[in-house]
Formats: structure tokens, sequence, C-alpha cells
């Protein structure tokens, strides 16, 4: 969840500081940090709050139960009809990994940790680079 926090944050350009003095210093910035690195949970009632102050469904903030599980399947021949930038990036990140494992085939297993590395790469979330990635199933 700390992740999808932080891409929601991000999302408004809004550093913690700045969600700090929006929330009235009902999120302090300390706090918040805390939240998106997963060293603290946040309450129900925090979370609605808190969505709402980004302007969003409380329901982009809650991962869903097999979300980051198992590893995504994914036809490499597909991928070069998928095209903007954090697709590249995916592309440029699975030729490495294809690489790596010595992989001759035309479809991969993308594990639970290379989407780790690559939602991190992107500066995004595991949902979004599944999304990316379930389209090339």
């Amino acid at each position: 969840m700390g992740v999808r926090l932080r891409t929601a944050r991000r999302h408004r350009g809004w550093s913690l500081q700045e969600v700090e003095k929006r929330s009235e210093l009902e999120f302090r910035s300390s706090v918040l940090g805390a939240y998106e690195r997963g060293e603290r949970a946040i309450s129900v009632q925090r979370l609605h709050r808190l969505a709402a102050l980004y302007q969003i469904d409380v329901a982009h903030l809650i991962p869903s139960a097999v979300e980051g599980n198992g590893e995504v399947m994914i036809d490499l021949d597909e991928m070069s009809r998928v095209d903007d930038d954090v697709s590249d990036l995916i592309r440029r990140f699975l030729v490495a990994i294809q690489m790596r494992r010595r992989a001759g085939a035309t479809s991969m297993a993308v594990r639970h940790g290379d989407l780790e590395l690559l939602a991190a790469l992107a500066r995004s979330d595991r949902t979004t680079i599944r999304q990316v990635l379930s389209q090339l199933e």
C-alpha cells in the first residue's frame, strides 16, 4: 500500500511537506513517509481522509489480495506493439532479464522481484507495471 500512497502523492505533484500543509497538519510528513515506506500501518479512517485529500477513490490505494503474487507470463513478440516511455523502460529491462537467464524463448516469466525492481525504476507501482505487462500476455 505504501507504494500506492507515494504514487498518488507524486501524481498530485506534492511533497510530503505539501501534504502536511494541505492537510492542516493532520498528516505529518514524517508519519506519511512511514506509511509510504511500509513502516507504519494506516487506519481505515485516515486512509479515507488521505484519499479525499488526494481526490481519488480509496480503492485506488488498496492493493488487491492477489496483487504481487506469483509471476506474470509475457509474450516478448508483443512488446513491439506497446509504445510509451514506461513500455520502453520495460522493454529494455525484459531484454536484460532474458539475457541474464540465457532464455531464447519468445515468452518469459516476470517474477515478483522483477516487478518490484521494474516498478522502482519506472517510479511507479507493481499494479501499473502489471497492467502494462498484461497487454503482453
